[in-house]
C-alpha cells in the first residue's frame, strides 16, 4: 500500500514499542517519517530499521515536554522533509504508585510528558496544517483513562488526551484537520513489562493474566495499534474526527 506517498509524518516517543511500530507502518506505506525521541541516538535504531526496508526516516532528539524545543524541532522537520502532514503524539512515561504514596513529582512528570507534550506538539503542528488546510493528528490515550489501580497520574493524563482530542477536532475541523485518539489496552511493550515488575510479576505471567481477562483471550501487539493509527491518519478515515478508538480485545 502507498496511502502516505508524498506525506511527512512526525511520531513522538518512537524509539521503541508502539511508537516504533507506528513509525515503521507509516514509512512502509510511503510516508517520510521524523522519528522523535528524547535524543536522536535513541531514535536511530527505529530509523535504521525503516531505511533497511527501503523507507525514508530521520532521527530527531527533542524533549517534547518543553515547548520551545518542540517548536524548534518541528521547524527543522518541515524544512528537512519538505512538509508536515501527520502527527502522532505517542510519547509517554509511567510513574506508578498507589495514590496515597504518589509524590507530587511523579504526578507532575506523568501529566507533563503524557499530556502537555501532546498540547505542545499539536500546537506546533497546527501552524503548518492550518496554513495548508490539511492535517491528521492522532494521539495515544489508554484504557487506563477509565481508571486503573496505581495509575492515578497516568489515568488522568490519558483521560486528558481524550478531552484534548475532542476539542481540537472541533477547533481544527474547519481547516480540514482530522484529530483522533487511540486507547490501547494491554499491549506487549517495555512499558507493560515495567508494570509487571512493579507488581512483582514476570512479563509472561502478567501477560497471561491479562489475556485471561480479555474476550479475545490474548494481549495485543504494537503492530495492531499501528494499523489503527495508520487508518486514522489516512484518507480512509477522512470523515472520522474527534473519536477515541479502544484497541483492547473487547475488554469492557
Amino acid at each position: 500500500m502507498s496511502r502516505f506517498t508524498g506525506k511527512v509524518a512526525v511520531v513522538t516517543g518512537a524509539a521503541q514499542g508502539i511508537g516504533a511500530a507506528i513509525a515503521a507502518r507509516l514509512a512502509e506505506e510511503g510516508a517520510a517519517v521524523a522519528v522523535v525521541d528524547l535524543t536522536a541516538e535513541r531514535a536511530q535504531a527505529t530509523v535504521d530499521a525503516i531505511t533497511a526496508k527501503g523507507g525514508l526516516a530521520r532521527a530527531y532528539g527533542c524533549d517534547v515536554a518543553v515547548q520551545a524545543a518542540v517548536e524548534a524541532v518541528f521547524e527543522r522537520v518541515a524544512a528537512d522533509l519538505n512538509g508536515l502532514h501527520i502527527l502522532v503524539n505517542n510519547a509517554g512515561i509511567t510513574r506508578d504508585n498507589l495514590f496515597f504514596k504518589m509524590s507530587a513529582e511523579d504526578w507532575s512528570s506523568v501529566l507533563t510528558v503524557n499530556l502537555t507534550s501532546a498540547f505542545n506538539c499539536s500546537q506546533a503542528a497546527q501552524k503548518v496544517m492550518v496554513a495548508q488546510r490539511y492535517g491528521k493528528i492522532v494521539s495515544l490515550s489508554s484504557r487506563s483513562a477509565l481508571g486503573n489501580r496505581g495509575q492515578a497520574n497516568y489515568a488522568a493524563a490519558k483521560a486528558g488526551i481524550q478531552g484534548l482530542t475532542a476539542t481540537l477536532a472541533i477547533e481544527l475541523g474547519p481547516y480540514n484537520i482530522n484529530v483522533n485518539a487511540v486507547a490501547p489496552g494491554y499491549i506487549v511493550t517495555p512499558m507493560t513489562a515495567a508494570t509487571a515488575e512493579r507488581v512483582g510479576s514476570s512479563a509472561e505471567e502478567h501477560q497471561k493474566a491479562a489475556a485471561e481477562r480479555t474476550p479475545l483471550r490474548r494481549v495485543g501487539t504494537p503492530e495492531e495499534v499501528a494499523s489503527v493509527v495508520a487508518f486514522l491518519a489516512s484518507e480512509d478515515a477522512s470523515y472520522v474526527s474527534g473519536q477515541t478508538i479502544y484497541i483492547n480485545g473487547g475488554a469492557r
